[in-house]
């Protein structure tokens, strides 16, 4: 029998992730749960892709699981810890497995210490599986990383680059990167917390420090504008020269005052405008070194979409409680739907 598989939140994320769905042999799609009052109500599959299925759009996640009677319910609504646990709660009180894409939720034990404990019990009181992934933070610069360093016999430090294009995206991530501002609002968007970067760096680093027995001391952030010299438009961004296109965001993990983890994510609009390739890069020192790299990169929006679609069975399948990636099996492609192929 295929899992069935309720969605909440149909942005650029959450629609791909239903779509994506909607194709594997192993899920079924059974709807969705949305706030813009523009699709409650409306059939699932002629919002997707206009296909009338008689699965409709909800503003109700408790009376859309009633209705759908799901497994397990993704969820493409937020980045933050604190702005989905309630959404979290929401959905285990129904005894529904829960995976996330909000990027906080990747590792959240050494960042939301507090938070993590009660995602824990709520976990275990309603027995269900909670999971945050997604390409990044939850594969290339972390569960990757860790799975690479199996071919060592011993790590000294860790160097991985990710290269990417923020086109995919939409507007939540545009305004957490600052795109579109000018360099004094990307300034003061920092110093207000309203722009972030990447986020997912303490819970990167804390996953490979933990994989590996490191006792991770702190963790530095350093964010800088990346200005553009040239207008881009993507469907949900407009930079014209002198504006933001992206921001470089570094995160430096240390034992005790020993630099054994730096990550570097340069991300932005359109980056090939201005002669810029996009590539994936890891590179671990110790015995053996090991160099990898990823030209292009790993695409984003593809990336989480196929990573929220082909781990819901091993959600489902895991024992109760609040998990990581890399206790997870290894992740594989669904097969689609042999009418699909």
């Amino acid at each position: 029998m295929a899992y069935r598989v309720l969605v909440w939140g149909l942005g650029a994320m959450g629609s791909g992730v239903a779509r994506n769905v909607a194709k594997k042999e192993e899920l079924r799609l059974v709807g969705a749960v949305e706030k813009d009052s523009e699709k409650i109500g409306k059939d699932l599959g002629e919002y997707l892709d206009g296909k009338k299925t008689d699965r409709l759009i909800y503003s109700d996640v408790g009376e859309a699981i009633a209705e759908t009677r799901p497994d397990i319910v993704v969820i493409a609504t937020n980045s933050f810890v604190e702005e989905v646990l309630p959404k979290i709660e929401m959905a285990a009180k129904h005894h529904v497995d829960i995976l996330t894409i909000a990027e906080e939720m990747a590792f959240p034990f050494a960042s939301h210490p507090e938070e993590s404990e009660v995602l824990e019990n709520i976990a275990w009181r309603y027995g269900v599986s909670i999971l945050g992934t997604g390409i990044n933070p939850g594969f290339v610069l972390d569960l990757l990383i860790i799975a690479m360093t199996g071919a060592c016999l011993k790590v000294e430090r860790i160097e991985a680059r990710r290269i990417n294009d923020l086109s995919p995206f939409g507007k939540t991530v545009m305004k957490t990167q600052g795109v579109g501002t000018s360099p004094e609002e990307f300034k003061k968007g920092i110093e207000s917390g309203e722009i972030v970067g990447h986020i997912g760096f303490q819970q990167s680093i804390a996953m490979i420090g933990n994989a590996l027995g490191w006792n991770i001391d702190r963790v530095e952030e350093t964010r800088e504008p990346i200005i553009s010299r040239t207008e881009r438009k993507t469907d949900v961004a407009h930079v014209m020269p002198g504006m933001v296109a992206g921001c470089r965001h570094i995160g430096r993990g240390y034992c005790g005052d020993r630099l054994v983890i730096e990550l570097i994510h340069p991300q932005q609009i359109l980056p090939e405008i201005e002669g810029v390739d996009t590539g994936d890069y890891i590179d671990i020192f110790g015995d053996p070194e090991i160099h990898l790299s990823v030209k292009p990169e790993i695409p984003g929006g593809k990336g989480t979409i196929a990573l929220a679609t082909n781990m819901i069975p091993a959600v489902i399948e895991a024992t109760p409680g609040l998990i990581e990636m890399s206790e997870l099996p290894v992740p594989r492609c669904l097969i689609d739907e042999i009418r699909e192929m």
